[in-house]
């Protein structure tokens, strides 16, 4: 059997949001939300929260995560995502390790089991959580996935793929053979794209993303709420 394990990155500073991963986002913690994810999804061996900060930690272990502290050298916004990976990789064998981001609180259960799933049954030594944007796209001013000759139902475009972080897959050993020859291992080796839904994908970088996260939530909870129309 593979093993997989969760990793959850959680620095305690942030700029646009201070604190914001200790911070009740509606009715928890924004931490909160990826680890209870992680854990009711029941797929993976072990889940853990990659932090400097002990109050990280004590918030990882009180929710039933584990905790990995990273050492000082990586405790700055200035550490990539290669850096602290490759430290937790070396130090934590697995087959692969999928990344849920903390600031992906809208992520769902499905999602993460229908990842793990894609993850488990293909060969991709990468896998990286998109988004499917239907929308006419330019590219240094040149048109990429429409012409200009004619105008067509946005239905029928061929979608432009953005990555999104909010999941994302390594195999183990491509990882650290790509860090250890001062490679790319973010990118490295068979990369797959997996398509996530748009009202998932919110990534809570500035108070603005936050207030549309909360409003999400909210609305998740009033889904039972009947629709009404305007009628002529």
């Amino acid at each position: 059997m593979k093993k997989l394990i969760a990793m959850i990155p959680a620095r305690l500073g942030s700029k646009r949001i201070p604190q914001k991963n200790i911070r009740y986002l509606y009715e928890k913690p924004l931490l909160q939300y990826a680890i209870d994810l992680a854990l009711s999804s029941k797929c993976f061996d072990e889940v853990w929260v990659n932090s400097e900060s002990d109050i990280i930690g004590n918030l990882a272990l009180s929710c039933g995560a584990r905790f990995h502290k990273r050492p000082d050298e990586l405790s700055s916004d200035t550490a990539t995502n290669q850096q602290f990976t490759a430290e937790f990789l070396y130090k934590h064998p697995c087959d692969y390790l999928i990344m849920l981001n903390s600031t992906s609180p809208l992520l769902r259960v499905d999602t993460i089991k229908k990842f793990y799933d894609f993850v488990r049954k293909n060969n991709y030594d990468t896998v990286f959580s998109v988004i499917d944007e239907y929308a006419e796209c330019f590219f240094d001013d040149k048109a990429i996935n429409f012409s200009l000759e004619r105008k067509v139902n946005s239905q029928d475009l061929k979608p432009v793929r953005k990555i999104v972080w909010a999941l994302t897959a390594w195999r183990r050993e491509p990882f650290l053979e790509a860090d250890s020859k001062n490679l790319c291992g973010t990118y490295f080796g068979k990369v797959g794209l997996f398509s996530i839904p748009k009202d998932e994908a919110v990534d809570l970088d500035t108070p603005e993303d936050w207030a549309i996260a909360e409003a999400h939530l909210l609305a998740r909870k009033n889904k039972n709420t009947k629709e009404k129309y305007w009628m002529i």
